[in-house]
């Protein structure tokens, strides 16, 4: 006769963060989840200016006091960090795409060299911005 458990079965665990070991290409393929989310808000805010701009010379003064303020400036400056890093991370996913830069070293360059576009183009884009007065 043959004895059946009648408790749950003994399952493996799924991994999670814990188990796992944080390499560049793990951060990277967060931060292009992360900015792409940041850029489904930021279309909010190109909404916003749109009504704004509609709405008449008052409105349209509120929302630029609003978004040059310093917190504005903040979210400006992050969506603009965002922006760089999800057009980097697109242009890696096509690289891939073609078949190339899939071993490990090449994948982990290609991850830093997102991380630091993104951040050379918006520092070179607020630096610029600053120098014309835009800001």
């Amino acid at each position: 006769m043959t004895i059946v458990p009648r408790g749950p079965a003994d399952r493996p665990m799924s991994p999670h963060l814990s188990v796992w070991r944080w390499h560049v290409t793990m951060a990277a393929s967060i931060a292009t989840r992360v900015t792409g989310v940041g850029l489904y808000l930021g279309a909010l805010i190109l909404a916003a200016w749109a009504l704004s701009l509609a709405s008449g010379p008052e409105a349209y003064g509120a929302f630029k006091a609003c978004l040059g303020s310093p917190l504005g400036k903040f979210v400006l400056f992050g969506m603009s960090l965002s922006f760089f890093y999800h057009l980097a991370a697109g242009v890696r996913h096509m690289v891939w795409d073609l078949g190339y830069g899939m071993k490990v070293q090449q994948a982990n360059v290609l991850s830093v060299a997102s991380f630091a576009f993104a951040i050379a183009a918006t520092l070179a884009v607020w630096v610029i911005a600053g120098m014309v007065g835009a800001l």
